[in-house]
């Protein structure tokens, strides 16, 4: 559907983790091709503010935590976004209260899926992605499309210092020509969850090979000590830092995640595990993007064993 009157403010809102923020960047740009005089404010979590202030089409960023709110900072967010003057919003991510705050603040078209109280907005799709048919950029960008919103360019584009992960390398031994590994141990879905212990059993076998250093990442610590071939940097990085660090490996090993997201982005090879059932979680919808990646892949994640993770990291020890 077309928009036939000039769009000036556009608010998009995805206010969860930050791996499924960066899948909506091909969305925001179709929406900033599509209505090139408007000003994208974007609704993220404080967490992710940092990593939404390197999209360079988004002009502002309004920090709205994935939390239950009282009745008066939903008061006092009507008011902030009826002082913007928007003329349309875009639920990225499901969301009654956001769906009831939109409404209350007057904003003319309202753009979301047909489920959580989707009788407010003026634009909705059904919400098919639990079938994981598509990848989820090209769910994104099916929603911005009711709006006439397209581009035919699904790049993710971040702008990020090469230089903002020096300071976590100091003091720490690292050769011109160490091959860098980055590992990210965990996923948000238990179900997604490769088992640690192999995780750490993977790192025992890495570290027999030559030149080969290991960094480890992530928001929560690792309990794996730290030697002249691993560097433990979990709990140590924001996300302009990992993503600074993952920008100077030659590969992450990671399941489904945030870090693995952004190293996609970033076009750092990355070897993916991956559980294929239920289809609302397999590599098809929610595999890496780009073409620089090996995804092992099983219907029970505890079926992978190291030795197939270990040969898809061989597919990039040769490179």
């Amino acid at each position: 559907m077309q928009i036939k009157h000039e769009i000036k403010n556009i608010l998009c809102v995805r206010n969860d983790r930050f791996g499924e923020f960066l899948l909506n960047i091909p969305a925001l740009r179709a929406l900033k091709e599509t209505f090139p005089a408007a000003k994208i404010t974007m609704v993220v979590d404080p967490y992710v503010a940092e990593l939404a202030q390197a999209v360079p089409f988004i002009s502002e960023i309004i920090e709205w935590p994935n939390v239950k709110h009282d009745i008066l900072e939903k008061f006092k967010f009507i008011k902030l976004l009826k002082s913007r003057s928007i003329d349309m919003a875009v639920m990225l991510n499901s969301s009654k209260e956001l769906n009831i705050i939109t409404h209350f603040a007057g904003i003319p078209i309202r753009v979301g899926y047909d489920r959580k109280f989707s009788f407010l907005l003026t634009h909705k799709i059904k919400d098919l992605k639990h079938l994981g048919e598509k990848h989820e950029v090209d769910y994104n960008l099916e929603l911005a499309g009711l709006v006439g919103a397209a581009t035919k360019d699904k790049a993710i584009t971040l702008n990020i210092d090469n230089d903002i992960a020096s300071n976590l390398f100091a003091g720490y031994s690292i050769k011109a020509d160490d091959f860098l590994v980055a590992l990210h141990p965990w996923t948000s879905d238990h179900l997604k969850q490769w088992p640690q212990a192999r995780f750490s059993e993977l790192i025992n076998k890495l570290s027999a090979v030559d030149n080969l250093k290991i960094i480890i990442v992530g928001s929560t610590k690792f309990k794996y000590p730290q030697n002249n071939k691993i560097l433990n940097l979990t709990s140590k990085t924001n996300l302009q830092q990992l993503a600074g660090v993952l920008k100077k490996c030659k590969v992450l090993i990671s399941c489904d995640s945030g870090p693995m997201h952004l190293a996609a982005v970033l076009q750092t090879p990355v070897v993916a595990i991956f559980r294929s059932m239920p289809p609302s979680i397999n590599a098809r919808r929610w595999g890496p993007v780009g073409n620089i990646y090996k995804i092992i892949e099983a219907d029970m994640i505890d079926k992978i064993e190291i030795a197939e993770v270990f040969n898809g990291i061989k597919h990039f020890l040769v490179k």
